[in-house]
């Protein structure tokens, strides 16, 4: 019965950790891209955004990485024999790397509320894919355990990765043709009425 409830927080706690770490991270998209708005847009939006990542950090990404984290434990408590399995050492790792992540997105707050971050929001989008990378592979490792098809599993996540890649360049594309528009359309309009 403890299992269960280990199982089920286990979950609960999962989703909301990778919910908070998705959405942290597109906070600091925005939060980047504030820097370009004139005053007193610039400010007003970066100390909003400021706030916004410290709760969203403090109380559900933190929390839900606890939880996470307790109810793991508790899982392997009830079950040690599953220490013995090979995925389970892969999975691990693949959570160590996500615990670097959460950890680095709060020096990443601190840079960005010291106005010292050097990332730029595109390679900050790109920063962004990679929980949903650890996300594939934990959730793989855990349905197929030991039974993992790696070679097809490394064509999956290599496809994800050159997916990702190509959804970013082109939104980025998209962003500066919508912003050279608007900067033509800005620019006949006092041309029409003179």
């Amino acid at each position: 019965m403890a299992y269960s409830w280990f199982k089920a927080f286990h979950i609960i706690g999962v989703v909301v950790w990778f919910a908070g770490l998705f959405y942290l991270v597109r906070l600091f998209i925005y939060h980047i891209e504030a820097e370009q708005e004139p005053e007193p847009a610039k400010t007003i939006l970066k100390n909003q955004y400021q706030i916004m990542e410290k709760r969203l950090y403090n109380i559900i990404t933190t929390p839900g990485m606890l939880v996470t984290v307790a109810c793991a434990i508790g899982l392997l408590v009830t079950q040690p024999e599953f220490l013995k399995q090979t995925w389970l050492h892969y999975k691990l790792g693949f959570v160590a790397l996500l615990l670097v992540y959460h950890h680095y997105c709060a020096r990443l707050m601190k840079q960005l509320a010291e106005n010292r971050c050097k990332w730029t929001s595109k390679q900050m989008r790109a920063m962004n894919e990679a929980p949903t990378v650890l996300l594939v592979v934990i959730v793989m490792l855990v349905v197929f355990k030991n039974s993992l098809p790696t070679d097809l599993t490394a064509w999956v996540i290599f496809g994800l990765v050159v997916l990702m890649a190509v959804t970013i360049q082109l939104y980025a594309r998209k962003r500066r043709l919508d912003k050279e528009k608007q900067l033509a359309q800005m620019t006949q309009v006092p041309q029409q009425q003179a």
